[in-house]
């Protein structure tokens, strides 16, 4: 898949102390704002009372102005209502309130489960996606080996993903970090309401983009779906478990969501039992008639190879060594099993179904250790895979049957005299029915968001409701720079840096030399005074490192864009044995550069080409076997007046699309950073 892999080792110190580097500035940013929320939060509350006494005048006095918006008396008693909620919500928050509390029933257990159980493997995700290997390795060694097995269409689609991955890695990998954390936080502590609920859509977007762009549709399209390899993907699952969440709790209120999820849960494992008994898939054999290891025992040896502890490496090599030695009856076993589980689930009677989610627990235990390998392990993992978050979804279907919660009256609150606002100030028919008219209903819109109205309802929230906010504003955090980074179609100059290393500053008069261009012309370093020269040495016969430098150099001045007219582009022929203008000229047709007017690809004699290597550090031998010419990689930034500024090692490395893009920006921007202001564009 082009332009994925950068070619990096996945360990590269600049890169890891990168990402290690925005983790830490962002964590930082996390914890302020939870300290922020906190201390607003515990000041507000404090200092109510005052404010809630200032509240209830303003409220009482702009009551008239909202009978003027009503437009009748309808409207105006709606008005009164509202002013009166008004003064009654700041006598809440003030202490001022007595009478019932509304009661309402416990959370459903189905629903709790769900909850809780997804929001902590969010937030076991989160701390999985920081593993330093992440920044370079998901791309080639996650995104790209899960999808070379499904279509072009799906691989396509994971290439896309991979290489935006690949061309902002600290950016995407802190991002994944922060917005899984900040999905499970939030899952964990909004245990009721909007906040909730919400939650849980989250929860569905950002697994509906990780099942469809990380897992490639969660292996579906490919030709060895099976449960136990983790179909229909953990994230898809994970997409599930929110959309649960984020149903209204009258859902919950009964037997039906529980039968439904049971019956769901039921068709898939019949489902996969199928899939798992088709002939022709390799799973009926251990041992295929060649030698080789069928697809089950495939999948096993694989696993083992994983660095994981020696016990688990020692209890999957033993599993892979007995299923191709007993492939028959192990996929025998696993068939009539997800068959067996699979129909007892359908009858929705818990008599079956209980004992059948018991089978399905040890079945899924043995199937997340001994062949899926725990999931997360290796250094790359990202998830637990899929079974325990089916296992949750089962037992959640079960509760949600079984344990329904029961109705439970709601009594509501009775405002009674505070020190600052009287009850009986307020009029008995303020709070009688009204028929809402459309003005009515936007002055009632508008009194919501008045500033009495926003803090007594910030003050009066809980710490969960003050946390499930944190959490929220975690997730924006890392979502923003995700987003941003897919505006820009240009790789980051660290996979340049971490490719060639840092550049390093000078500050010294640049050699001058005498050279002729590619069309006969004199150059000397003398006539280009007053441009900023970006500087580099090229064998126009060569075939891996000069095209792809010259690519970066042609890359580079379209980012300049309208400061390239400040900006000379040069390189020196750096080949003793061909270096004549017509060789000159064959390179800049091959590479597309003669459209480039500020390009000059410079030549001399022998004696005056071997100076400048000389003056510049360049080292251009012939070397052994073939004539190839060795020579160093580099680039040199000039400022107009002459002097050097910057030396950069721009060894291509691996040519990838990600590093071609990242060495054109490291160029650009060098460039850019010698321009005087100028001389720079308006």
């Amino acid at each position: 898949m082009p332009g994925m892999n950068s070619g990096l080792n996945i360990a590269n110190p600049i890169l890891v102390a990168a990402f290690r580097a925005a983790l830490l500035h962002q964590g930082l940013i996390v914890l302020l704002i939870l300290a922020v929320l906190a201390i607003a939060w515990a000041s507000i509350r404090e200092w109510l009372p005052h404010l809630a006494g200032a509240g209830g005048r303003v409220a009482s006095g702009s009551s008239a102005a909202d009978q003027a918006v009503g437009g009748s008396s309808e409207g105006g008693q709606a008005a009164a209502g509202n002013s009166a909620a008004s003064r009654a919500a700041a006598s809440d928050a003030a202490g001022g309130r007595a009478g019932a509390q509304r009661t309402r029933p416990a959370e459903p257990a189905g629903r709790a489960l769900l909850r809780l159980g997804f929001g902590l493997l969010w937030i076991f995700d989160g701390i999985l996606q920081a593993q330093p290997a992440m920044a370079v390795g998901l791309p080639s060694k996650v995104i790209e080996p899960t999808a070379a097995s499904s279509p072009a269409w799906v691989q396509h689609l994971a290439n896309w993903a991979g290489t935006t991955w690949s061309y902002h890695p600290i950016q995407a990998s802190a991002s994944a970090v922060w917005i899984q954390v900040g999905i499970g936080v939030w899952m964990v502590t909004a245990a009721r309401g909007g906040w909730s609920r919400l939650a849980g859509l989250v929860s569905v977007g950002w697994g509906l983009i990780v099942w469809v762009f990380g897992e490639a549709f969660g292996g579906i399209f490919a030709p060895g779906l099976t449960a136990l390899f983790g179909a229909p993907g953990a994230a898809l699952l994970y997409c599930v478990a929110g959309g649960l969440v984020a149903l209204p709790e009258r859902f919950w209120q009964a037997p039906v969501i529980g039968r439904r999820m049971l019956s769901g849960a039921g068709l898939f494992l019949v489902g996969m039992a199928v899939l798992q008994a088709w002939p022709g898939r390799g799973f009926w054999q251990g041992t295929t008639a060649h030698g080789q290891p069928g697809t089950l025992t495939s999948m096993v040896k694989s696993m083992a190879s994983t660095p994981q502890p020696r016990l688990l490496a020692h209890w999957v090599r033993d599993f892979g060594a007995f299923t191709a030695s007993h492939g028959f009856g192990v996929n025998l076993f696993a068939v009539a099993t997800l068959a067996t589980i699979g129909a007892a689930l359908l009858t929705r009677r818990p008599r079956l179904v209980l004992p059948a989610i018991t089978v399905l627990a040890l079945l899924g235990l043995a199937d997340w250790v001994l062949i899926e390998d725990l999931g997360f392990l290796g250094g790359l993992g990202t998830d637990p895979n899929s079974m325990v978050p089916l296992l949750l979804v089962v037992f959640a279907g079960y509760l949600g049957m079984t344990r329904v919660p029961s109705a439970v009256t709601e009594t509501q609150p009775v405002p009674v005299q505070s020190d600052t606002v009287r009850s009986d100030t307020v009029p008995s028919d303020a709070v009688r029915p009204v028929t809402v008219q459309p003005a009515t209903m936007q002055s009632d819109w508008r009194a919501r968001l008045r500033p009495q109205r926003l803090v007594a309802a910030f003050a009066a929230a809980g710490a969960q409701s003050i946390l499930a906010c944190w959490a929220a504003a975690v997730v924006l955090l890392g979502a923003a720079p995700m987003a941003l980074a897919q505006t820009n179609p240009n790789a980051d100059p660290i996979i340049a840096q971490a490719i060639g290393g840092t550049s390093a500053p000078l500050n010294s008069a640049a050699p001058d030399f005498q050279l002729t261009d590619q069309y006969g012309h004199q150059v000397s370093l003398a006539s280009l005074r007053g441009k900023v020269i970006l500087m580099t040495f090229l064998d126009p016969v060569c075939t891996t490192d000069c095209p792809l430098i010259a690519q970066e150099f042609r890359a580079a001045d379209q980012l300049l864009g309208a400061r390239s007219s400040a900006v000379q582009l040069v390189a020196v022929a750096a080949n003793p044995l061909y270096y004549t203008a017509p060789y000159l000229q064959a390179f800049d047709r091959q590479e597309g550069l003669t459209g480039l007017r500020n390009w000059l690809f410079l030549t001399g004699t022998l004696a005056q080409l071997r100076q400048v290597w000389q003056n510049y550090g360049i080292s251009a031998v012939v070397l052994p076997a073939g004539q190839m010419i060795g020579h160093n990689d580099l680039a040199f930034v000039i400022d107009p007046a002459g002097r050097l500024r910057k030396e950069l090692d721009i060894d291509p490395g691996p040519g990838t699309a990600t590093s071609l893009s990242s060495f054109a920006v490291e160029l650009s921007q060098a460039a850019e950073q010698a321009i005087p202001p100028s001389r720079s564009p308006s």
